[in-house]
């Protein structure tokens, strides 16, 4: 039987998170299925992005992504069964790139096929600006997405979002019959995504358990708002792990995501733009004959939008409101982490954990 080496691409934005979460939180029982996630953790598939991608050596540790590679190369040669490698950040790299890295799996002696999960471009593109300002940016929705990248390194941006830019640099590495597109279907209950995803790897989706996922939520116009004018105060905030643990996972997901803030639209032609991207990309893939695992019309921007607003209305009371609730919030917590650090263990209020250790048992970030 041929032994398969599943490449998921992502795309960033399209449940890739909530998949990864249940793959790598139940790896065993995958791997009693016969698919293994190569590499010691789950930080090894970023890693290995990063090579794929050529990223300019950072000044601390550019080893530790070349010695991941090592790790997942040779677990995917030892391995007898098929293997799976995802991160979101494989979708960015270019043809040759691609190539080059489809070769190294092949070499192993397996079948490349590739996976991508994608979905309708303006719910997507309005969800990577949202992720651009939990990773320290300023770019308001209007100037955002305006540009065609030239580079591997740029995520945020078209080249990696645009399903037909990506699917036209992959299918010169791999086949379109190895070629798997997975559209998100908004209607349905999330592990709809995780039984098709599994279906194509080769799992059965009901031995694994996803009760241990989380889906990413989205903040609100207000909200976001309120993050992109803090980002510009941010300066010191540069590392991954700043960006990763304070602004996503503190102040964003924990501080401004659970105030369940108005949804909101990018501009008319930011919305016209995103239509058309749909548009072409549910025609190559009847073009190129790619295997479509779900109805095409969800990748489609309906041609009827409820109203909503942009966040050019959002006003500087709004703004101030959302931010005083917030600053008491941590105001909160610095008192509860003060107080636990003054107090003995016999002596802690019940109930009540310090920011720190709360933050120890929360998800690592994912960049």
């Amino acid at each position: 039987m041929t032994k398969r080496a599943f490449l998921h691409l992502g795309l960033p934005k399209t449940a890739t998170t909530y998949l990864q979460t249940i793959l790598w939180g139940q790896r065993d029982a995958v791997a009693a299925q016969g698919l293994l996630l190569p590499g010691r953790e789950r930080r090894d598939h970023l890693w290995v992005s990063r090579v794929v991608r050529e990223e300019p050596e950072r000044k601390r540790r550019p080893e530790r992504e070349h010695e991941a590679m090592a790790r997942v190369l040779a677990d995917v040669a030892a391995w007898d069964g098929d293997v799976l490698v995802s991160h979101e950040f494989f979708a960015a790299a270019s043809t040759a790139q691609a190539q080059a890295f489809v070769e190294q799996l092949a070499a192993t002696g397996r079948e490349v096929h590739v996976v991508l999960t994608a979905r309708e471009p303006l719910g997507l593109f309005t969800a990577s600006w949202q992720e651009s300002l939990k990773n320290r940016s300023t770019t308001a929705l209007r100037d955002y997405g305006r540009s065609e990248s030239q580079s591997p390194q740029d995520i945020w941006d078209w080249r990696t979002l645009d399903l037909s830019l990506v699917l036209e640099r992959w299918l010169e590495a791999v086949p379109a019959d190895r070629t798997h597109v997975l559209p998100l279907d908004r209607s349905a209950d999330r592990e709809e995504i995780w039984r098709r995803f599994a279906g194509v790897v080769g799992l059965d989706p009901t031995a694994v358990d996803v009760s241990g996922s989380f889906p990413n939520e989205s903040m609100g116009v207000v909200e976001a708002e309120l993050l992109r004018r803090v980002n510009a105060h941010l300066g010191d905030f540069r590392s991954a792990f700043d960006r990763g643990v304070w602004i996503r996972t503190y102040l964003a997901d924990e501080r401004l995501v659970t105030r369940g803030g108005e949804r909101f639209w990018p501009y008319p032609d930011q919305v016209e733009d995103c239509r058309a991207r749909g548009e072409r990309a549910v025609a190559l893939l009847a073009e190129r004959g790619v295997d479509l695992v779900g109805d095409p019309a969800w990748l489609r921007v309906p041609e009827t939008l409820e109203q909503r607003r942009t966040p050019e209305t959002v006003s500087d009371t709004e703004v101030a409101d959302a931010a005083a609730e917030v600053i008491a919030g941590l105001l909160g917590d610095v008192r509860a982490m003060k107080a636990e650090r003054g107090a003995g263990a016999g002596d802690r209020p019940a109930g009540r954990r310090s920011l720190l250790s709360r933050l120890r048992g929360r998800r690592s970030p994912s960049r």
